[in-house]
């Protein structure tokens, strides 16, 4: 898989994330299905205050993240290095497609809020990192960061001028999935989850397509998509 198409790749699962978690705001309220460090902090000031009630959904939300990170860098471990990402991005599909399915029956947001930032745990495996840059991961505060830092030394003469440019489609990509998700919902409600449904799978039959046709010896290297 070249350059191009990871970072081609990693944008396009950067925009899922911001699509999802502008949903999760949303419908839960303020809480978050993949910014896990905004949901620390409300679980911490809920515990601040002594109001356990408020402290249970971003702590619930959190486990989940981490079970969704676990199972993700679980399937990584165990799968073939050819077929991790369609590995992960199958157990992806299936918890949004889980949450579209708990929604749409109109069972409590949190319900399929979990099954969101399940996903958005096991997300994180895909690409967790493309030549420099973050991609198709949800810590998207990092490649702000990076992009800040790599802009002041472009400006410096000390780096590319262009290095800062993956990290900036990163954020780029974040702000537009979420613009996105927003503006969906206003129109389709909680079967906006769709979209991100077929997109993940999309992706999963692009990745088992990438593989099988690159297959060992056929000429071509494998390699880890």
């Amino acid at each position: 898989m070249t350059r191009r198409w990871q970072l081609g790749f990693g944008v396009v699962l950067t925009m899922l994330a911001g699509f999802i978690d502008a949903l999760g705001f949303i419908r839960l309220g303020g809480f978050y299905t993949s910014f896990m460090s905004g949901n620390t902090t409300q679980f911490a000031v809920a515990l601040g205050r002594g109001d356990l009630f408020h402290a249970v959904l971003p702590a619930v939300l959190i486990v989940a993240f981490l079970t969704g990170a676990v199972t993700g860098g679980a399937l990584a471990a165990l799968t073939p290095t050819r077929w991790v990402t369609p590995a992960v991005l199958a157990f992806e599909t299936v918890a949004v497609t889980a949450a579209l399915a708990t929604a749409i029956e109109d069972v409590h947001i949190g319900t399929a809020s979990l099954f969101l930032a399940l996903a958005m745990g096991g997300q994180n495996a895909v690409l967790a990192h493309v030549q420099g840059f973050r991609a198709g991961t949800t810590f998207i505060t990092g490649a702000l960061f990076s992009f800040g830092q790599k802009a002041a030394l472009a400006l410096a003469g000390r780096a590319p001028r262009m290095g800062w440019f993956g990290d900036a489609a990163v954020w780029i990509a974040l702000l537009i999935g979420a613009v996105a998700g927003t503006l969906t919902h206003a129109h389709l409600g909680a079967a906006a989850l769709a979209i991100p449904a077929c997109v993940a799978g999309g992706l999963c039959l692009g990745a088992c397509l990438v593989v099988l046709s690159a297959r060992p010896g056929s000429g071509q290297a494998p390699s880890r998509f």
